[in-house]
């Protein structure tokens, strides 16, 4: 097959902006060190910037670049024109959610730099390198592209967790967030990590093997259209590889061990970045590769993600129960959260025989519901920093009196925790739970929405049990707010509430999915 070299700068302009920024923020450094303003303004500026170029991109007909010409793989089975890169409608709404998450870490982070528990211009840099891999993750159309925008994504997340070179005010050195254990996070997440990274590989390499193909939508053709495929197990042992790898991303069952510690250890910034972004790059990656090349594998695809959702959200959920600090709750909470997200992918197998509009619905739950989590878990950790400025998540007694003494910033934490709960007044994370199984329904699966309402059930007595300390006598002793965190926690509980009383326009950005 002969390559097509022509390049499409404008379909690359927000992965170059990115990158743009992540170098303009080392400069900037350089230029005024030890000063944050300067550094946090170039970096809030080149990422609001990608975001406006995104959209822009995406407002016209798709562009892709990195093209091979059509032709014939292995087994006959003719294709046509591919390409690695596609600048379309699904490329710039994730673009625009890594941005967005972005932007709203940048104004999280303000109180961990101005502590100097962490030096700003290496901080930003990383935060900007990671959002490349996730801009870049939006548009790949092939598995090597994929998997390189992923780990992109990931590996500035191993130094973020242990860049804590010293201990905060508020942190003791022998707590959790200090150094030591930052370093532990780090370097479990980096082994746990390097594990299913190899697995991703070891499965795309079958997969080249037996289709030659990497293209995702050559991956699908080869799939459809060789029978001899069906009756080698190799090939189901290929997509069950790949798969499980990428559910890393997610922190679901069995790739969760690193997220407690890594949470725990890690700036209460960093980890909200970890509990946002790399979820969303998780459920893209997945959403890609089941949707764009595994969609004739629905018999293999379908039973896999259903088994790790109800395994995320059981184990998840049940480990929650017996956490005492708020960040490791939060991290449970988070694996069962990914059970919630790849149910609708695990209806996909009873989809398969049914209308496209059926299997459309269920994708577009799982992007729905990531749009909700982002919110509520934005929202949930800003609140933590509003109470616990540059110090760790600290116990779960310690916020004790928090509702008496800071009201409305409790408020917003008691707020966001019911929305990950699915109660109302929260009405983001109710039709968030509704959206879920509503798709289970819509799959044929009526088993797997049975599982998810008793794991919601299950989830409410960890999350209330944290509110109703929040508003308990107690000592709970208040730290500075910064003028921008209160004004960005405010913004995201609104987004929040909008959200909740306008949920179609969630589901209507999320149904941009093909």
């Amino acid at each position: 097959m002969s390559l097509v070299q022509s390049i499409d700068q404008v379909a690359l302009a927000p992965a170059y902006l990115a990158a743009l920024t992540a170098v303009a923020v080392l400069v900037v450094d350089l230029i005024v060190p030890g000063r944050r303003v300067p550094a946090l303004v170039a970096a809030a500026l080149g990422t609001t910037a990608t975001g406006v170029v995104a959209v822009l991109v995406g407002l016209g007909p798709a562009r892709a670049t990195f093209c091979t010409a059509g032709g014939t793989l292995p087994g006959g089975v003719p294709v046509d024109r591919s390409c690695s890169y596609v600048a379309d409608h699904v490329g710039a709404l994730v673009a625009v959610a890594f941005c967005a998450v972005t932007l709203v870490v940048l104004a999280l982070s303000t109180p961990v730099l101005a502590a100097r528990v962490a030096p700003t211009g290496e901080y930003l840099f990383l935060l900007a390198a990671s959002l490349t891999g996730g801009v870049v993750l939006g548009y790949a159309r092939d598995l090597i592209t994929l998997i390189i925008a992923v780990e992109t994504l990931t590996l500035p997340l191993y130094v973020l967790i242990g860049l804590r070179r010293r201990a905060s005010r508020a942190t003791g050195p022998d707590e959790p967030g200090a150094p030591a254990e930052a370093a532990s996070g780090a370097l479990t997440f980096f082994v746990i990590s390097v594990v299913s990274t190899t697995v991703t590989l070891l499965g795309a390499a079958l997969l080249y093997a037996l289709t030659g193909a990497v293209h995702l939508d050559r991956i699908a053709a080869a799939l459809a259209h060789r029978d001899d495929l069906h009756g080698v197990p190799l090939t189901s042992a290929a997509v069950l590889l790949v798969l499980v790898g990428l559910a890393f991303k997610l922190a679901a069952v069995p790739f969760h061990g690193w997220a407690p510690v890594s949470y725990d250890g890690a700036p209460l910034p960093v980890t909200a970045y970890l509990s946002t972004a790399s979820k969303l790059g998780g459920v893209v990656a997945l959403l890609y590769v089941t949707v764009f090349a595994l969609g004739p594998w629905l018999s293999v695809v379908g039973p896999l993600l259903a088994v790790l959702a109800v395994a995320s959200m059981t184990v998840g959920n049940l480990a929650a129960l017996r956490q005492r600090r708020m960040v490791r709750l939060l991290a449970f909470s988070s694996v069962a959260q990914a059970g919630y997200l790849l149910a609708p992918l695990g209806a996909f197998a009873a989809a398969a025989g049914r209308s496209g509009a059926a299997r459309h619905t269920l994708t577009a739950a799982t992007l729905g519901y990531t749009i909700f989590y982002l919110l509520l878990e934005l929202g949930a950790f800003g609140a933590l920093i509003a109470l616990r400025g540059a110090g760790s998540g600290g116990e779960i007694d310690e916020y004790r009196g928090a509702g008496r003494v800071r009201p409305l910033t409790a408020a917003a934490l008691a707020f966001a925790l019911i929305g990950l709960a699915g109660l109302p007044p929260s009405l983001a994370g109710l039709f968030a739970k509704i959206t879920v199984v509503r798709a289970a329904l819509t799959g044929g699966t009526a088993w797997l929405a049975v599982l998810i309402a008793l794991n919601a059930v299950l989830g409410l007595v960890y999350y209330l049990r944290v509110v109703v300390v929040l508003y308990r006598p107690g000592e709970y002793r208040p730290v500075p707010v910064r003028p921008l965190l209160a004004g960005v926690l405010a913004l995201v509980t609104a987004a929040a509430v909008v959200a909740g009383f306008a949920p179609q326009l969630v589901l209507d950005a999320a149904a941009l999915l093909p």
